[in-house]
């Protein structure tokens, strides 16, 4: 072989598409580091985030077109990630209370996992960026409805009109978003305190079920 000529590329020499992706990656660790300090995401521009993954700005517009867009999937891939999870929780044979304590546990370990992104969901729920409102919106009312079909399948609150039931589970999910808060101010290594917690959580989750198993429609004459 002539002196000038490629080598072969090593077997084990991450492909383009690995190395674009790494580099997103890089990206979205960038402005979730940002967030941890304090920082708001809408606050932040796309300078600052590819300073702190350490590329030019011109390198940030080869992965994502606006800030935007690098929040839209930081929002799905938390969406993605914690229905899997929770879906695997209730697909477990377990009585419904250990249902509950059970997801409760997965929620809480994935929460404090990723504190960055909660961090993230959490300031972005009321946010300046009307695009990631909407997303989380949608992400929302996705889980709502995959929860919805999931107590279906397990055979749970059939009495329930399709509608009444997505409530209810919006009411749950509503609650899951709201713990996330107390879950990323719990102090490290406090074991009671954090299974105090889990316990409040298990029992607004069974009041929530409980006024969905004595749920009954009243007829249109007598309502108000």
């Amino acid at each position: 072989m002539a002196d000038h000529e490629l080598e072969p590329a090593r077997a084990d020499a991450p492909s383009r598409s690995e190395r674009k992706a790494a580099t997103r990656r890089v990206l979205l660790d960038a402005a979730l580091t940002l967030v941890g300090e304090g920082r708001s995401f809408t606050s932040l521009a796309l300078r600052e985030i590819a300073r702190q993954a350490g590329m030019v700005p011109n390198a940030f517009y080869r992965h994502f077109r606006s800030t935007d867009e690098l929040g839209l999937e930081l929002v799905e891939e938390v969406g993605i990630t914690l229905r899997r999870l929770l879906r695997e929780a209730r697909q477990v044979e377990l009585a419904q209370g250990d249902i509950l304590r059970r997801s409760v546990r997965v929620y809480q370990a994935y929460v404090k996992a990723n504190r960055l992104q909660f961090l993230f969901i959490s300031s972005e729920r009321s946010g300046g960026s009307r695009v990631l409102r909407l997303a989380i919106r949608n992400d929302v009312t996705h889980f709502t409805n995959e929860m919805a079909q999931d107590f279906r399948t397990l055979g749970l609150y059939r009495e329930l009109p399709t509608a009444r039931l997505q409530m209810v589970c919006g009411l749950i999910v509503m609650t899951m978003l709201a713990a996330a808060t107390d879950i990323l101010d719990l102090p490290p290594e406090q074991p009671l305190l954090e299974h105090e917690m889990a316990e409040n959580f298990v029992r607004q989750l069974q009041i929530i079920l409980l006024g969905a198993g004595q749920w009954k429609e009243r007829p249109a004459s007598h309502r108000p």
